[in-house]
């Protein structure tokens, strides 16, 4: 399907989509006191950006094919593991530290904050989706391989941290503990690290394009969230005072790219 949309019109509605979404999240943590479950949601909008974009777009059709599948795919694995890991659970320990600091303020500003990340959010779906799947010509099947090389590794890799993350937190003797067990022995967020490795799954898509350059600003955004803003430093802030061992680990362990663990 094709609804051919101008990418100004596209835009517009994926302004519409994310507000009402998040919207969304934002009702559910008025009932579930649990901001966490956001964090799902955004995945899911994420991906329904990219199916968006590709049925609006006036791009070539295997080219929105392939962005509206691997967005979409990505983004309901994502958003799948976030919700399970979230719903019914106790509020993640920084979306509670703001709940307390906003104190009466704290559902109206929530609202605020939710709709303050879309911003992040557009800047992704835009750079990764829309460019692609407004571009006209056909790109060649060596940057279609290469594209789903990259999504299907990052995908991979996130997937098998997710997991390794998950039976070691369910363990009971692990409790307190820190993971350096599997992907977390070579990196202290691999899930970071292959996180930002899919936004360049959509780069090759944009092959001959002269927006090419416009695919990078994803990889880019979200490598700044990650390291420098929302990410890395809120939460091992908070590990290295919730757990003996995380200097520790921080000391041998790489911060984002995989390496082998320093000794000594």
């Amino acid at each position: 399907m094709n609804l051919a949309l101008a990418p100004v019109d596209a835009l517009f509605g994926a302004v519409a989509i994310v507000v009402a979404a998040k919207t969304v999240a934002w009702l559910l943590q008025l009932r579930t006191r649990n901001a966490g479950i956001v964090d799902a949601i955004w995945a899911w909008s994420l991906g329904g950006l990219a199916v968006w974009f590709a049925a609006t777009g006036a791009g070539d059709a295997t080219v929105r094919a392939f962005t509206g599948a691997l967005g979409g795919l990505w983004g309901l694995r994502l958003g799948w593991h976030l919700w399970v890991r979230n719903w019914g659970a106790a509020e993640d320990w920084r979306y509670a530290g703001f709940r307390a600091r906003w104190g009466a303020k704290a559902d109206r500003n929530m609202w605020f904050f939710f709709q303050f990340q879309n911003i992040f959010t557009l800047l992704l779906a835009s750079s990764a989706f829309l460019v692609p799947a407004s571009q006209g010509v056909a790109v060649p099947d060596v940057a279609l391989a290469l594209s789903a090389l990259i999504w299907a590794g990052s995908v991979l890799g996130e997937s098998i941290a997710d997991r390794q993350l998950e039976a070691f937190r369910q363990d009971p003797a692990n409790r307190g503990q820190v993971c350096d067990r599997g992907l977390w022995g070579w990196s202290r967020h691999p899930n970071y690290f292959f996180e930002t490795l899919h936004w360049l799954a959509y780069v090759p898509l944009a092959w001959g394009s002269d927006l090419l350059p416009l695919t990078f600003v994803a990889p880019v955004v979200m490598a700044a969230l990650l390291l420098k803003m929302s990410g890395l430093p809120i939460l091992e802030a908070g590990l290295v005072q919730r757990k003996p061992g995380y200097a520790d680990y921080m000391r041998r362990t790489s911060a984002f790219i995989p390496l082998p663990p320093r000794r000594g």
